[in-house]
């Protein structure tokens, strides 16, 4: 990800859009079972609209009115670039797949970006009750504790993840997200493959986890946890080793000390 001139969230921004993010949080956790909700998948998949439909009532319009000028991005699903200005990039229910099946990695996320790059973010665990947050320039923070990525050097003693990023991903993705996990447990110490991204990154961003890539361009799971991980300390880029934006087709988010050993391995199979 490149470095912007530091953002200037104002006094109330930040606690405005933190404020929207636990109310939406609230919302999803009173639709939380801890059991499957669906059996076919034209249950499972209503009840995932089920859940964005209820949680968007309550965060759309505090968040748009929080920054005034702002726009929305309709499809959390949607990638690649945004036309110029500000646009929050919302995840209702990032991990709803999770949430519908009783599982508990899920999560509300809100990001506002300027111009393709992630510029504030919020992002709201309902259970635990633990808010990531970060503001270019300004650090990332879980709840009061400033975020640092890990000091970890060493590739072979890296704990590293990816997954999948929506349904229906071509073969293509599919081959390269198996041909990349193996090379990366032949190369690395352990993999995660697991849903949703945001969930791994806030990992990285905390020093849990050393890195993450995805072969995607889907915004809402990615830069929430791109800003993090940057203002953690961690480098942000694409798998060809450029700074990533929202126009990036695939992603990879690192502790510095690994983050050329990633590349090594994963870059061959973008």
């Amino acid at each position: 990800m490149s470095t912007a001139m530091p953002f200037d969230a104002g006094t109330t921004l930040l606690s405005d859009a933190t404020a929207a993010v636990k109310a939406a949080g609230d919302t999803l956790r009173a639709r939380y079972t801890p059991y499957a909700r669906g059996v076919s998948l034209d249950e499972v998949v209503a009840e995932i609209h089920a859940n964005d439909h209820a949680v968007l009532a309550v965060l759309r319009e505090p968040l748009l009115r929080a920054r005034p000028g702002s726009r929305w991005a309709e499809d959390e699903l949607a990638g690649g670039a945004l036309p110029p200005g500000e646009w929050w990039v919302v995840d209702p229910a990032e991990g709803n797949i999770n949430h519908v099946h009783g599982t508990q990695d899920w999560a509300v996320t809100a990001t506002l970006v300027r111009d393709n790059q992630p510029v504030l973010t919020v992002v709201h665990l309902p259970l635990t009750g633990d808010t990531y947050t970060a503001v270019a320039g300004g650090g990332a923070r879980l709840d009061d504790r400033p975020l640092k990525v890990s000091a970890k050097t060493d590739l072979g003693a890296a704990l590293t993840g990816t997954g999948q990023a929506r349904p229906g991903e071509d073969e293509r993705t599919f081959r390269q997200i198996g041909d990349s996990v193996t090379a990366m447990l032949v190369n690395g110490l352990v993999v995660r493959v697991s849903v949703p991204a945001t969930m791994q990154l806030i990992h990285v961003a905390a020093g849990r986890m050393d890195a993450f890539w995805q072969f995607s361009d889907v915004r809402s799971g990615l830069v929430a946890g791109a800003l993090l991980v940057s203002e953690a300390g961690g480098t942000v880029t694409d798998l060809a080793g450029e700074p990533w934006t929202t126009a990036s087709r695939d992603f990879l988010a690192a502790a510095p000390g690994i983050h050329t050993s990633a590349l090594e391995v994963l870059s061959p199979i973008a």
